[in-house]
């Protein structure tokens, strides 16, 4: 943890509240966060942390309470406006500019200029010092739209950093680092609340939370539950603050596959971009978990294997003895589905309704003459999203107002509402709370038992172990092991990620 935060308070929020329609998502919250304290938000996706993260950085406005800052009533009507006053946000949702390099993203709005023009070599010098303080390794000229989720998440944070806010709001800073990375981020957290600067954490990560954090708030239905010290909290005494009920366990019993279980994927000699002469299978009934670093190749496997990027040569056979074609289309067709990696970028349309996102892999069911049959579409979508325990206002609903554990339900509702026998699901649970976690857990262990071929992509060792009847570890293209039974552990895993 950081060393003493000082007593007095930097930013309070007074009986603070904030509708969306209908939905209440904060309902009275009071808090006080202490000038070079690192306080953490927890509790399930629609708690209301993040709005409430949202209402600091000035993203929003609350309907009612009042927010104080260094004893100051405070009015911020916009996260420019926050940021004159010293507080800065990295979002939960990537938000890179993908057509400019890093350092421009990183000193967007606060470039040196000399005549009306951006200094370019005094800007590349200020990012080259930024980064290496930082201890991150991203090339200055690298278009942003082309680095991995990881990082652009980096350069999120190395924004926020050159601004030098004294409070810095981080929603879910570390969803889509790796482990090494994630190290960084902490001593850079640690860091700033050391030299008196505030970190406002919002995290699922509950050993992060109790790692950083000195104090804890917990949220439920939009309501303060507790706040109290770090530590003297566990992450079983946040779980049953967070859900109002003790989690027995993080994860559900697997049901082992028939020993004589038929394939329902088998991969042979597959090489595509980023992948080299990959082979496996994959029963039915059996969940299968790909583990490896940041870089191994295992996004990249899943595409090739779905059709979504191009395969050089090998094969993919499905457990009809059919090998798709024609793209994720064609894949979809012959029964294999895939939830992406980022729901945002790759999965959801954030501006349409639930019920369209649901079927929108599925229109022919519930289309005639090209028109959609909307009766038809909403009760077909009702089904699965119930089966998904997707949970919302209303089916109508507008994606973007759901919490991430809910989108994330979402996109699960729409690949099984495709009826596939196999399933790709990569980073299954990113940005999603523990309540959710364990449901979307339960929901792949029931497909599994119901005979579907599942493959779990998850930088979560502890959920790959968790979930999986067997582990394959890839390293730069390969799959350097498979684990199985008591071979399960972590440091085998690990091993056979950093293997030559």
């Amino acid at each position: 943890m950081a060393g003493l935060a000082e007593s007095r308070p930097h930013i309070e929020l007074a009986d603070v509240s904030k509708h969306f329609g209908a939905v209440r998502a904060l309902d009275s919250v009071s808090l006080t966060v202490a000038r070079g304290s690192i306080h953490a938000l927890v509790g399930e996706n629609g708690a209301g942390k993040s709005t409430l993260g949202r209402i600091v950085a000035g993203v929003f406005a609350p309907d009612g309470g009042r927010v104080l800052l260094d004893g100051e009533e405070i009015v911020l009507r916009s996260p420019r406006e926050a940021l004159e006053r010293g507080v800065a946000a990295i979002a939960q949702e990537l938000n890179v500019v993908p057509q400019l390099s890093v350092a421009d993203n990183v000193f967007l709005g606060t470039e040196p200029r000399r005549g009306g023009f951006v200094a370019r070599r005094a800007l590349r010098r200020r990012y080259r010092e930024l980064a290496s303080s930082a201890g991150f390794e991203l090339p200055a000229a690298a278009p942003a739209g082309r680095l991995r989720p990881g990082e652009q998440q980096q350069v999120e944070i190395l924004r926020a950093l050159s601004r030098n806010a004294e409070l810095i709001v981080m929603d879910e800073p570390t969803a889509s680092l790796s482990r090494d990375e994630t190290a960084r981020l902490h001593g850079i957290v640690r860091a700033l609340a050391r030299d008196g600067r505030t970190v406002l954490l919002v995290s699922h990560f509950l050993r992060e939370v109790l790692e950083l954090a000195d104090t804890v708030t917990v949220l439920r239905d939009g309501q303060v539950v507790r706040t109290s010290p770090a530590a003297q909290e566990t992450e079983d005494s946040l779980i049953q603050a967070m859900l109002g009920r003790p989690l027995t366990s993080a994860f559900p019993d697997r049901r082992e596959p028939a020993a004589d279980a038929p394939p329902a994927l088998t991969v042979s000699d597959l090489r595509a971009p980023g992948i080299d002469g990959v082979s496996f299978t994959v029963r039915r009934g059996e969940i299968v978990g790909l583990a490896g670093l940041v870089g191994a190749g295992r996004t990249e496997l899943a595409r090739a294997i779905f059709g979504a990027e191009r395969v050089q040569s090998g094969e993919v056979v499905l457990g009809d003895g059919r090998s798709p074609s024609g793209g994720p289309r064609g894949s979809l067709r012959s029964g294999l589905a895939m939830i992406p990696e980022s729901r945002k970028e790759q999965g959801l349309l954030l501006e349409r309704s639930v019920t369209e996102n649901v079927t929108l892999a599925s229109l022919p069911e519930v289309s005639r003459y090209g028109f959609v049959r909307r009766r038809a579409e909403r009760r077909r979508a009702r089904e699965i999203l119930d089966r998904a325990d997707v949970r919302a206002a209303s089916y109508g609903a507008r994606m973007g107002s759901l919490s991430g554990g809910n989108q994330q339900k979402v996109l699960f509702a729409r690949m099984l509402l495709c009826g596939p026998a196999m399933l790709i699901a990569d980073e299954p649970t990113r940005g999603v709370d523990v309540g959710a976690k364990r449901a979307i857990y339960d929901l792949l262990v029931t497909l599994a038992g119901e005979g579907m071929g599942v493959l779990v992509i998850s930088s979560e060792l502890e959920e790959v172990l968790g979930l999986a009847h067997r582990v394959l570890v890839m390293r730069a293209g390969r799959i350097t092991g498979e684990l199985t039974g008591d071979q399960m552990t972590e440091s085998a895993v690990l091993a056979a990620a950093f293997a030559a």
